[in-house]
């Protein structure tokens, strides 16, 4: 059964642009792994930005949300055994503490 791994991810918006140019290659090599069949890449807006209000932190900060399909389980398992210490430590070299990132796993319930 397919697998979703969310990964929600807020950078400073000094650093944003940088950080989305390299988040763009940071999901290439997530795909060149196994068990990793497509991704999504899309940027989080507010919603009190979206109605128009705007707000504060929107200014200091922007967000991005990758949405990765893999093949299953076993496959999500071994990449956070296997490969996940690795690629989240290239982004901690790269940007330090100027960006935040939270992870989830969702199972598809319709097939």
């Amino acid at each position: 059964m397919a697998v979703i791994y969310e990964v929600t991810l807020h950078a400073r918006a000094d650093i944003a642009d940088a950080y989305l140019a390299w988040l763009r290659e940071h999901v290439a090599a997530m795909l060149a792994l196994r068990g990793f069949e497509g991704a999504e890449l899309e940027a989080l807006e507010s919603e009190s930005a979206a109605a128009g209000g705007g707000a504060a932190s929107a200014a200091d900060e922007r967000g991005w949300c990758v949405r990765y399909r893999l093949r299953d389980r076993a496959a999500l398992d071994a990449y956070l055994r296997d490969h996940a210490p690795r690629m989240r430590a290239e982004g901690i070299a790269r940007f330090g503490d100027a960006f935040r990132a939270a992870r989830r796993i969702l199972i598809p319930l319709d097939h």
